[in-house]
């Protein structure tokens, strides 16, 4: 699936950003035009509005800090949801999980309070459809392929980044690859039978 052109003029506008070395405004445009979809994406993954909250607010958080840093070595965007996958990571592995509980950076936090509190109340009306309860009862990883490569149409390179460690390797990469694609079948499957048992799937022909 193609990235929409809308989605390169913006990764090319915040390069210039980056070019100038104005990184408060190159944050601030990535996470207002990235972040509802990236929200999205770990409310989906963590079936929590608080859990997804937190960690889109962390992950916006590693984001402004770490945005100095970034190689560009793939799309914001991509760079972005791996943060997000990270961000979820650590909330769930962490028992001391508390809201508040981080030391916030106030800009990133401004900006993640108005993309929630914008997002939100979109995404409980558009996840009310027959197939979410089917969703929601897959492994969280397998939630997470799912979104990435159907709702956000995320290429299997750089879904494959999200999946992996920073820095992996182009051989690493599509090793990682080829395991995703692979799983992406078998979670195809396991949706489509689901489906027919609940009647939203017609049967295959005998």
């Amino acid at each position: 699936m193609q990235v929409a052109s809308g989605t390169m003029d913006l990764e090319e506008q915040i390069a210039a950003l980056l070019g100038a070395g104005d990184l408060r405004a190159a944050a601030t445009l990535c996470v207002e035009a990235y972040g509802p979809e990236v929200l999205g994406f770990l409310v989906t993954l963590l079936r929590s509005e608080d859990d997804a909250s937190e960690a889109f607010a962390q992950a916006c958080e590693d984001l402004w800090r770490g945005l100095a840093r970034f190689e560009r070595r793939c799309p914001l965007r991509t760079w972005f949801y791996t943060l997000a996958r990270h961000s979820a990571s650590r909330l769930r592995r962490s028992p001391q999980r508390r809201p508040g509980r981080r030391v916030t950076l106030e800009e990133a936090s401004e900006v993640a309070e108005r993309v929630r509190s914008r997002t939100l109340p979109h995404l409980r009306t558009d996840v009310k459809d027959r197939f979410a309860t089917i969703r929601d009862a897959l492994e969280e990883d397998d939630r997470a392929l799912l979104v990435l490569r159907v709702d956000r149409g995320l290429s299997w390179n750089d879904i494959a980044r999200v999946y992996s460690e920073d820095g992996a390797s182009d051989p690493t990469l599509a090793r990682v690859a080829a395991r995703l694609r692979k799983r992406f079948q078998s979670v195809k499957d396991e949706i489509r039978s689901r489906a027919r048992q609940a009647g939203l799937w017609p049967d295959e022909e005998p």
